[in-house]
């Protein structure tokens, strides 16, 4: 019998790319904007890299696609990313989507940094693999919570869609005001028009209202029913998920969109590299960057210092990675009840647009 001939691979060229794959939602349903943003972080960053001489020598290469915010899709762009090699995936917004990318990657052993998606549970298992920049939906919306705790609102009423992570925000939100005698009524938006939930806010007596809904619908048109009824005056309209962070908002509802407030991750004085960034994303941009664009930057950053380490395709040292972003040191650790490697934590704002100036955010808390 013939000896069995086993070809070895072709060798690496020095100047082939090192690539790496991001997953943004860049056409509706997903939130277009908050994407935009995203890949444009992403993009400054890899541009930057290459401009240093690129990993150890290499080209980097962003391989972007787009999820639309359709987990299927998502996980059909994972595979098609891993067949083309990629050394890491990065990205995502939604974090429904962001959990399947995750799972998908995990499964193929490529290792993903998930930038902006918060859910908690975005594994369902340890996965050494998968890391996160953004802070866990638990730590922020805990502190959004006390925020409206420490605002005198202890009757809140949520207009949610369905969705795992709209009902973990929820659960999240309950959990913090139960034990200081607070309530969470939930009103679904797919069975009551805008002018029936205004009723049963009117009955209900909440003191405020978080949107858990889609942007810009359901958002929008809720907003304005609420602003429009006079039995609602008083009410606080609050969205903790951050849609009024994007330039489209203040567009669609002017100084009805104002006085909502938001979370957002950014620090109150951005590091000097953060300074330099938020100066090139503006002009990327043509306009403010959100906190979605550093979060794109910093995780672009991340990667690229974690290959210079020698992460290869199937592993990724987190906890080895130390790098200095745009907001502030990044490092990775293990947090109990998280099964990915998480930044613990980026700086954590509640912020709306002021209702003399909408186009200018105000600090309201810090966490």
């Amino acid at each position: 019998m013939a000896a069995m001939v086993t070809q070895a691979p072709p060798p690496r060229r020095d100047d082939e790319p090192v690539r790496i794959g991001a997953l943004a939602p860049l056409t509706p349903p997903g939130w277009a904007e908050a994407g935009r943003h995203l890949v444009a972080g992403l993009e400054l960053a890899a541009r930057e890299v290459n401009d240093a001489g690129g990993i150890a020598g290499r080209p980097l290469e962003l391989l972007v696609r787009d999820t639309a915010a359709d987990p299927r899709r998502a996980a059909a762009a994972v595979d098609e990313l891993a067949g083309l090699g990629v050394a890491a995936l990065a990205g995502e917004y939604h974090s429904v989507v962001a959990r399947t990318a995750a799972a998908q990657a995990d499964a193929l052993g490529v290792p993903f940094l998930c930038s902006s998606a918060v859910l908690d549970a975005l594994t369902e298992q340890p996965a050494d693999g998968i890391a996160r920049i953004a802070p866990a939906q638990s730590h922020g919306w805990r502190l959004y919570a006390d925020f409206l705790l420490g605002a005198g609102h202890r009757r809140l009423a949520v207009a949610a869609q369905p969705s795992v992570y709209w009902a973990s925000g929820t659960r999240i939100l309950h959990d913090r005001l139960a034990p200081h005698g607070g309530t969470v009524t939930e009103l679904d938006v797919g069975a009551l028009t805008p002018e029936a939930l205004c009723d049963a806010l009117a009955a209900g007596g909440a003191t405020a209202l978080l949107l858990l809904v889609g942007h810009p619908e359901p958002a929008v048109p809720l907003v304005r029913s609420v602003r429009r009824d006079p039995r609602l005056a008083g009410l606080l309209l609050g969205a903790p998920a951050g849609q009024p962070e994007f330039a489209e908002w203040a567009a669609l509802l002017g100084a009805e969109g104002a006085g909502v407030p938001f979370l957002r991750y950014l620090p109150e004085r951005l590091t000097s590299l953060g300074v330099r960034v938020e100066a090139a994303l503006r002009e990327r941009l043509a306009g403010t960057p959100s906190f979605v664009a550093f979060e794109g930057y910093d995780t672009l950053a991340v990667l690229a210092a974690a290959l210079r380490g020698g992460a290869g395709a199937r592993t990724a040292a987190w906890g080895d990675v130390a790098v200095d972003g745009t907001r502030g040191p990044i490092r990775f650790s293990r947090v109990p009840g998280i099964d990915v490697w998480q930044w613990a934590w980026p700086p954590v704002q509640i912020v709306d647009r002021d209702p003399a100036e909408p186009g200018r955010f105000r600090v309201l808390h810090t966490g």
